[in-house]
């Protein structure tokens, strides 16, 4: 396996997403790692991540073993600059900072550019520069502006890249990739489905042994697939609750339910009152997150008690940990608040069971279909945790739902219809709090505006918005302005993320 060590990078999670996608098992560990936890785990390749830091203003708490041992190493961007302070190289900021998209020159004799153009299109990011190489390494690469773009040690087991091949911007960046874990580290590629199915299971067995379990089951992809493999492994001892918390698509209810009322120990439950009204006059979204957050645990932690669970198992995945906070305490920033994480109470009676912690979403859907969840769920799109409450802008009540909901279901048919749905990651409608002059049957009108928010993606920590064709964005805002009462007005999103999040709150 690879070892990820995080230096606050926002990448960190695309190496080991691209890592996982070829078929290698990846962990993601922060810089105070020792090198013997690293050993004892197995690890054979360390990757060191980029990030936000400066070498020349001090360098991290990290275990110079990692470096000095018998691992394969990769250093990217300050990565690459700390491995080359360590051995006694020269880091210092650059006369002209290196952003985008950049030329590269690889030294194609390298087995870690083997299969490499000449040259190549690399992102870079960075402003420090390595000036002095250590003793003992020698340059594989090169930029206009960075004589130090790649390097390695003369024994070529430790490599350091300038650029950032994790992210598709760096046109070659997977095969360079491949080429340092099967050329250079000469692993293996296990990662599958039943490897990553085989590892949940056994850390449910580990962590719940013989005792109860409830089940935050919300009926996408992610809460479905853990239902069914905590019925599995739990049977009797676990149970699936589905709670109503007001702000559901329309139909969900009874497209949950009917999906898997035979299939698992299930309870509905229907809180809606009680997450309205603590939502009532709320217009901040981290407050509408926390709130709902905190209600969700409330009901779960009454229905334990009931049940006699000692265990909360969520389908959390890596997305929401970083968007919400570092997975590890570190320098990652925090973006916003997920309801089944950032979300939760400093107390929590209940101890959490998350084995999909550090998965992606595309590595649950196979999951999924390896535990036979039919393909309507498998394909759902992703739907936030605070559901609809961070789709209506503002604050909620239940004509601005019911507004919502009918719009929302247009989006949903005419995507489907047009046979879009599979080929985008999330496509939905927000409510905004504005309301615009419209004329309708010859009279003016003074009403809600919705804006269509359909994008492509392969783990949500990117995105593009979707090119739609024009008849169908205008079929769906047609059929929005003549169905929906109270809306005048539809427009599109096309904003990527970054500089925007997918959700609008």
């Amino acid at each position: 396996m690879v070892g990820i060590i995080d230096f606050g990078s926002q990448y960190t999670q695309l190496i080991a997403r691209r890592i996982r996608e070829l078929r290698v098992y990846s962990e993601i560990y922060p810089p105070s790692v020792k090198y013997e936890d690293l050993k004892n785990k197995g690890v054979k390749g360390v990757i060191l991540s980029g990030g936000p830091g400066h070498i020349h203003k001090g360098i991290v708490s990290f275990d110079k073993k990692i470096i000095e041992g018998d691992f394969y190493i990769l250093g990217i961007c300050y990565g690459m600059q700390l491995i080359a302070e360590i051995k006694g190289g020269k880091v210092e900021p650059g006369i002209k900072r290196e952003y985008g998209k950049i030329i590269f020159y690889p030294d194609i004799k390298d087995k870690i550019f083997r299969g490499i153009k000449k040259e190549t299109v690399v992102w870079m990011s960075h402003w420090d520069i390595v000036k002095k190489l250590p003793s003992g390494f020698i340059s594989i690469g090169k930029t206009e502006n960075c004589p130090f773009a790649a390097i390695k040690d003369k024994k070529s087991k430790i490599y350091g890249l300038q650029f950032h091949p994790e992210v598709v911007h760096t046109q070659e960046g997977k095969k360079i990739l491949k080429n340092f874990l099967f050329e250079v580290a000469k692993l293996s590629p296990t990662w599958n489905p039943g490897s990553m199915l085989k590892i949940a299971e056994n850390e449910i067995r580990e962590k719940v042994k013989n005792e109860k379990v409830i089940c935050a089951l919300s009926g996408g992809v992610d809460s479905s697939c853990l239902s069914l493999i905590l019925n599995k492994v739990c049977g009797k001892n676990a149970l699936s609750v589905f709670v109503n918390n007001g702000v559901l698509r329309k139909g969900e209810v009874e497209e949950v339910i009917e999906t898997f009322k035979d299939r698992v120990n299930l309870k509905y439950i229907d809180a809606s009152e009680v997450f309205l009204k603590k939502l009532k006059g709320v217009a901040d979204p981290e407050k509408k997150r926390k709130i709902i957050g905190n209600t969700f645990i409330k009901v779960f932690e009454k229905e334990a008690k009931k049940f006699g669970a000692k265990f909360l198992a969520q389908g959390t995945l890596y997305p929401d940990v970083i968007e919400s906070t570092s997975a590890f305490g570190g320098p990652t920033a925090r973006i916003k608040t997920h309801h089944n994480v950032g979300g939760l109470p400093e107390k929590l009676n209940l101890s959490l069971v998350e084995p999909f912690r550090f998965l992606f979403k595309d590595e649950v859907r196979k999951i999924a279909k390896l535990v036979g969840l039919p393909p309507s769920i498998v394909k759902r799109h992703p739907f936030p945790g605070p559901g609809l409450a961070v789709r209506i802008l503002g604050s909620i009540n239940e004509e601005r739902l019911n507004i919502l909901r009918e719009a929302d279901l247009i989006v949903e048919e005419e995507i489907k219809k047009a046979n879009f749905y599979d080929k985008v990651w999330q496509a939905f409608a927000v409510l905004l709090p504005i309301k615009t002059v419209g004329v309708m049957g010859d009279k003016r009108t003074y009403e809600n505006v919705i804006a269509v928010r359909i994008v492509k993606s392969k783990d949500g920590m990117t995105a593009d918005w979707a090119k739609i064709p024009c008849s169908v964005l205008e079929k769906i805002s047609n059929r929005i302005v003549n169905e929906v009462k109270g809306v005048n007005r539809v427009v599109y999103d096309i904003t990527s993320k970054p500089p925007a999040t997918i959700e609008w709150e």
